[in-house]
């Protein structure tokens, strides 16, 4: 009786944090801004992946392809954190797909694998990567957190 009350429960936290929303605006390939049902809108930060900046190559596919797949569409998302902006982080899922893999199978994100323990994900990276799919089309494609990096460094001269 113990553990199906433990089991019971789990099952009730995990359907409890799924969260139905709206997209209404899409900010970058990684950033989006979610309606909710009481009319509130989130911002959310995709989980697992870091599409390149609108200033780097291929920053406005990455935006145009999260654009395709998710604008205006009914999502359901799962919060996994808060960053230092405030914007929730979170897995994000439409039609039976993980929108952070879809963007790295497509080839407009890097597996943030700092942030990730999801494997799989690395290995669509390097399967992009060898098909030369989206950014990977760019041989020397720098991550955006090497970029961000080289900005702060060029900012503070």
């Amino acid at each position: 009786m113990k553990y199906l009350l433990i089991i019971f429960l789990c099952v009730t936290i995990f359907y409890t944090a799924q969260i139905n929303a709206k997209v209404i605006h899409v900010k970058d390939g990684d950033t989006v801004v979610v309606l909710l049902e009481d009319n509130i809108q989130k911002t959310l930060r995709l989980a697992e992946v870091d599409c390149p900046e609108s200033g780097q190559p291929f920053g406005k596919n990455a935006k145009e392809f999260t654009s395709t797949q998710i604008f205006g569409k009914q999502i359901t998302f799962i919060a996994t954190d808060e960053d230092r902006y405030g914007r929730t982080i979170a897995k994000i899922y439409y039609e039976n797909k993980y929108l952070s893999e879809e963007i790295i199978r497509a080839g407009f994100g890097w597996w943030y694998y700092q942030y990730s323990k999801d494997k799989n994900l690395g290995i669509l990276q390097k399967q992009a990567e060898d098909k030369k799919i989206g950014l990977w089309q760019d041989k020397n494609a720098v991550s955006p957190w090497d970029y961000r990096k080289q900005q702060r460094a060029v900012s503070q001269f």
